[in-house]
């Protein structure tokens, strides 16, 4: 797997006090990732760029929701998440990064 795929694979972590909850208890880091992308990609891609030990990998695809406003009806997109779980010596900083 190239470079380039690596990054886009991987589009941004969920951070929400659910989220929060499940990383102090279960050592799990959620991940909005591509809609084509599985399992393994997701692994390899948290292993290199964040430099982890990924034991486990779980996922599920949001569907987006109907949305109604003044100039009409419009669906926002579907998603996939990445629940990754890691090792419990490995861990992951958000601060800092934009």
């Amino acid at each position: 797997m190239g470079k380039e795929k690596l990054y886009t694979l991987i589009k941004s972590p969920i951070i929400t006090e659910q989220t929060a909850q499940l990383s102090e208890k279960y050592k799990q880091v959620v991940f909005k990732v591509d809609l084509s992308a599985n399992k393994k990609e997701i692994k390899n891609a948290v292993e290199t760029l964040f430099k982890v030990d990924v034991i486990k990998v779980s996922t599920s695809v949001v569907k987006g929701k109907r949305k109604r406003n003044r100039f009409g009806i419009y669906k926002k997109s579907d998603y996939k998440k990445a629940f990754v779980s890691i090792s419990q010596d490995s861990e992951i900083q958000f601060e800092g990064i934009n």
